[in-house]
């Protein structure tokens, strides 16, 4: 009996050794787990964050594009709105001077009716007749807003007058007073359409 007793009690330490044993295993199971675990979260993390910084990149390069098409449609717009005051301005100038052409396709006509009235020869009834011409085209003329350049005794304006010839000025005269008209000039609103050809007095 005492033998048997012995034989359990080595048996159960055994036992008890090889249990004791077994849980460190275990154990060393569990917490080799636990690190496995640890690592695939910090890995997840990792992730996580490139794929934030991925995203905030992305909505920083949106951002530029969308800096750079709001500059484009703004310099767009100005440029439509040059355009349009551009357009405008043109079309008033065309209101403005649209008897130019034809103005001076006149012009020419006027001066050889002057030239022949000016002939001591011409019969009376010729001269009367081209003079009723002339007032009709000048009448014209102004009503599309040409009138003639304002230019002996004026004085001598270089966006008015062309100065074809030079005389010494008379007693009491000013410099630079124009004394003799050789061709009539004519402007169109503020727009010279011909300046007149003048003799100056110097």
């Amino acid at each position: 009996m005492i033998m048997t007793a012995m034989s359990v009690l080595i048996i159960m330490k055994s036992i008890s050794s090889f249990a004791s044993d077994r849980s460190t295993t275990i154990g060393g199971v569990v917490l080799s787990k636990k690190k496995n675990e640890e690592a695939v979260e910090v890995t997840q993390e990792e992730e996580v964050v490139d794929e934030t910084l991925e995203v905030v990149d992305e909505v920083e390069q949106l951002k530029q594009t969308l800096e750079e098409k709001e500059d484009e449609l703004l310099r767009a717009r100005a440029e439509m709105a040059n355009m349009h005051k551009r357009f405008a301005t043109e079309r008033q100038a065309l209101q403005k001077y649209r008897s130019q052409d034809l103005a001076t396709k006149i012009l020419p006509s006027l001066d050889n009716i002057g030239r022949a009235l000016a002939l001591p020869e011409l019969p009376e009834s010729v001269a009367k007749g081209l003079k009723m011409v002339e007032d009709s085209l000048l009448n014209a003329l102004k009503e599309a807003g040409v009138e003639e350049i304002a230019a002996e005794n004026q004085a001598f304006d270089p966006n008015l007058h062309q100065a074809v010839q030079t005389t010494e000025k008379s007693d009491g005269q000013e410099s630079d007073t124009i004394v003799q008209v050789l061709q009539k000039g004519y402007q169109l609103q503020d727009r010279v359409l011909r300046p007149s050809m003048v003799v100056v007095a110097q």
